[in-house]
């Protein structure tokens, strides 16, 4: 890259490791990049320089007493701004929350600072993870490093222009409907949600409580499985974490594929929703090579991506505006125009249509683990295009055509975007590998396998 930070997380724990990168200098450089492109991009609210420079400084006196806390110590990563961070303002893009300043930490800010992360700041989100991109808020939306008129994705916006904008290495980010994986996918980054219950989401602004999910985005499959090995675990001030042994999502990553079983869901990116050129050849280009690293690739079918999207879409609104029925009341005018206009509507659900959601909820989730009997994880694109021009994203994008990451959002399935190439303009294209649940380490083990066969990584914004 001409600017920014060109290391992945494991390169510069290397480096950091054999005292041929100081953490300083690392944070130094993520904070120069900060300041060069975050006023053309937007990816931060907020830096934190001083808490920055003193996180790097200690990890800098562990790196010289042979004491360092493992591969995440002194690496620079930014926090969206729906993870709680004690001290430090967390607005969730939003005027409601202008004056916020918690007085705790997120339990994924926690774990990442117990294991040396180094935090450059907080990045933009969509208002409340879900309003944007908005124009009306005390901060502009972020854009795409890739091309700054394009739009960067889903809520886990400013995550995803730090990332591939090289200003960070690693970052949180959350997905109720696809948040993380949809900037993953229109950003060329790697993003997974973990399975639901696996990471905690004590400290993070809620949307929908049954769909939410924290995790990771960064620039390869070995960084997310780095990030998510140090957030995942039972928290018991998280009711949704699930209550068993944080997974080993490491030892097994080089374990390649053969004699895995891959069903492409081809009928969702074809038929369901016809994706671009280039999306539909980035997935049979995955296809082609998981199948010469030693994959069984078949062909699966699933409901009609419609039943997922309309299922989902009535409970995350639902959801969404009992969290927000009290400011809705007191602050209507408060919230930008996306936000509130798509709150208003989601007061008209009744209560038998979220109870009947629910319900098909269930069958779906029946219906793709049957599909999954004999199959060890799917395939299917994670965006039905490149990235459009920001200003022509339609105020209810959301629910206007079904979305191709809410059913694993239903499920509660692990699944993770990857780059598989770039299409129109230059923009990066990407696809969905999706496992059973909690078999994340399966689903990283083969984004990592394909990442390793191909050169996508070697290709950044602004290089």
């Amino acid at each position: 890259m001409s600017t920014g930070l060109p290391l992945s997380i494991a390169e510069a724990a290397r480096q950091i490791a054999a005292k041929r990168l100081s953490p300083v200098e690392l944070a130094g450089m993520s904070l120069a990049a900060a300041e060069s492109r975050n006023p053309t991009l937007h990816a931060f609210i907020r830096l934190t320089p001083d808490l920055a420079r003193a996180q790097a400084k200690a990890a800098e006196a562990r790196q010289m007493a042979g004491d360092l806390k493992g591969p995440l110590d002194g690496i620079p990563v930014g926090h969206k701004d729906i993870y709680e961070t004690a001290g430090i303002p967390t607005t969730a893009h939003s005027r409601i929350l202008e004056d916020h300043v918690p007085t705790r930490d997120a339990a994924a800010v926690r774990d990442w600072a117990a294991a040396g992360t180094v935090t450059i700041g907080k990045t933009a989100t969509h208002e409340f993870a879900w309003g944007g991109p908005s124009f009306d808020l005390p901060w502009p939306p972020a854009r795409n490093p890739w091309n700054p008129a394009h739009f960067t994705g889903g809520s886990s916006t400013g995550s995803a222009a730090a990332l591939a904008a090289g200003i960070v290495l690693g970052a949180t980010g959350s997905d109720t409907g696809g948040s993380i994986r949809g900037p993953a996918g229109l950003c060329g980054l790697a993003g997974i949600k973990p399975t639901y219950g696996l990471c905690s989401r004590a400290g993070v602004l809620p949307l929908a409580h049954s769909l939410d999910t924290a995790g990771p985005l960064a620039w390869t499959v070995e960084d997310c499985a780095l990030l998510l090995q140090a957030m995942a675990g039972h928290d018991p001030a998280d009711p949704s974490s699930a209550d068993r042994p944080a997974p080993d999502l490491l030892t097994g990553l080089n374990d390649g594929l053969r004699g895995l079983r891959i069903g492409i869901v081809r009928h969702f990116h074809e038929t369901d929703l016809k994706a671009s050129p280039a999306v539909r050849a980035g997935v049979d280009h995955m296809a082609e090579v998981l199948r010469a690293e030693g994959a069984e690739i078949r062909e699966v079918t699933l409901p009609p991506l419609a039943e997922f999207h309309a299922a989902g879409w009535l409970i995350l609104m639902s959801e969404a505006h009992a969290v927000h029925e009290p400011w809705l009341r007191s602050r209507f005018r408060d919230y930008g125009e996306i936000l509130r206009e798509r709150l208003a509507l989601a007061a008209l659900v009744t209560a038998a249509d979220y109870l009947q959601a629910q319900r098909r909820r269930r069958q779906l989730c029946q219906q793709v683990a049957a599909a999954m009997a004999d199959l060890d994880l799917l395939l299917t694109a994670a965006q039905p295009a490149e990235a459009p021009r920001i200003e022509d994203v339609p105020k209810f994008a959301s629910l206007e055509t079904p979305g191709l990451t809410i059913p694993f959002n239903l499920t509660g399935q692990p699944a993770l975007t990857v780059c598989t190439g770039f299409g129109a303009g230059g923009l990066p294209v990407g696809a969905q590998l999706i496992g059973r649940p909690f078999e994340d380490a399966m689903v990283l083990r083969a984004g990592h396998a394909f990442e390793r066969a191909t050169n996508w990584r070697a290709r950044r914004a602004g290089a």
